[in-house]
């Protein structure tokens, strides 16, 4: 029993200090470089609140790694850097000194993947790679169902594999029409677990603490990120740095085109894979300043191998523009009132990662483009 947080727990100085440090870390929406207009602020408020909420389930209600259980730091209403729309993704903490079994369901979504990670955006900003095991590798039985193991050794069947580093599991859950494809199911559980979770003054505080740790440390990267390293790359995609991106959660075989994108009322931002690579999945995808993808479930923002509309050449053009240009532009996507914010191309299981063509256009000037 740890004497002085107990004392802390009960006199309220933990919660004190705890508000203190989040007020604190909630500056990095007002650093320099971020926008200053009345919906970019506001989202970035409600950003924080998100992270505080993300932070809270995996830090607190799913924090121990003894008794782990799936959570969501991406959904709907929960989004970190250029989260997926396309994606459900379950997180679950883990550590290498223990064994883990999953069961489930493959369901019929084109991607499944699982990733265990080190490090942590609360710690050091990173997630970096520990083990993969992807959906196409994994022996599912007849009726659907499979069981991964995780451990630091190897298992046989579907082993995912951790080392002593691994703190974190990822799974992310690839639709190409949510209307019609069924996800997977899954459940987590420790080898050889026994008793229930206890809850002591201690292990509040530090779940406390590391909740803070989260929204400072996701906020500013992400920060980095738009006002630093996409500043040069303004309306355009070019390939991103792909360690980088595997170093803070990414995944193996998705490659990364990310950057900003900036556009006035009167204009079109134009996109065109210069060709469609074989692959399992491609997707294309608007965000806002903060790396929130703008909001799925009212407004088109997004498109997918799925999806999309091709022209008869197997080409697709895609237009970013704040209204409809027009029946002859079917992939037109929604900046949802927005004059600025992130954007991200994904090429997945792909042997060649093809560039993306941009140009930025006045509306009215779009019939002009091939």
């Amino acid at each position: 029993m740890n004497d002085d947080a107990a004392k802390r727990v009960i006199d309220g100085r933990a919660w004190s200090q705890f508000c203190r440090e989040l007020e604190a870390a909630g500056q990095s929406i007002l650093r320099q470089g971020t926008p200053a207009s009345e919906l970019d602020r506001a989202e970035g408020v409600r950003y924080l609140t998100r992270l505080l909420r993300a932070g809270l389930g995996a830090q607190l209600e799913h924090g121990d790694p003894r008794f782990p259980g799936f959570f969501q730091l991406s959904n709907e209403t929960l989004k970190i850097g250029n989260d997926n729309p396309d994606n459900i993704y379950w997180n679950a903490n883990v550590s290498g000194k223990y064994e883990y079994r999953i069961t489930g369901t493959r369901g019929t979504t084109p991607y499944l993947s699982f990733g265990t990670k080190g490090g942590g955006y609360e710690k050091d900003g990173t997630m970096r790679p520990t083990g993969k095991l992807d959906g196409r590798d994994m022996k599912i039985e007849p009726d659907g169902s499979f069981e991964i193991a995780l451990s630091c050794e190897p298992r046989p069947g579907n082993w995912l594999p951790m080392t002593p580093e691994t703190s974190q599991l990822i799974v992310r859950i690839t639709f190409g029409d949510r209307a019609k494809e069924t996800p997977a199911t899954l459940k987590i559980g420790r080898v050889g677990s026994a008793g229930v979770p206890q809850l002591d003054a201690a292990s509040l505080e530090a779940a406390l603490q590391r909740t803070v740790g989260f929204v400072r440390g996701t906020s500013n990267l992400f920060v980095d990120w738009m006002a630093g390293r996409y500043a040069a790359h303004v309306n355009q995609l070019p390939s991103d740095d792909q360690e980088i991106c595997q170093r803070v959660g990414g995944d193996a075989q998705i490659h990364y085109y990310q950057s900003r994108w900036q556009l006035a009322e009167d204009e079109a931002l134009w996109i065109r894979p210069t060709r469609i690579p074989e692959c399992a999945f491609w997707n294309f995808q608007l965000s806002n300043f903060w790396m929130e993808s703008l909001d799925y479930r009212y407004a088109k923002i997004h498109t997918n191998k799925f999806i999309a509309h091709y022209e008869p050449d197997g080409s697709v053009r895609i237009v970013v523009a704040q209204r409809d240009p027009g029946p002859r532009f079917p992939n037109w996507l929604s900046t949802c009132g927005h004059t600025n914010g992130g954007m991200l191309f994904r090429w997945v299981e792909a042997k060649e990662f093809p560039p993306i063509e941009t140009r930025v256009v006045k509306v009215s000037e779009l019939h002009e483009l091939p």
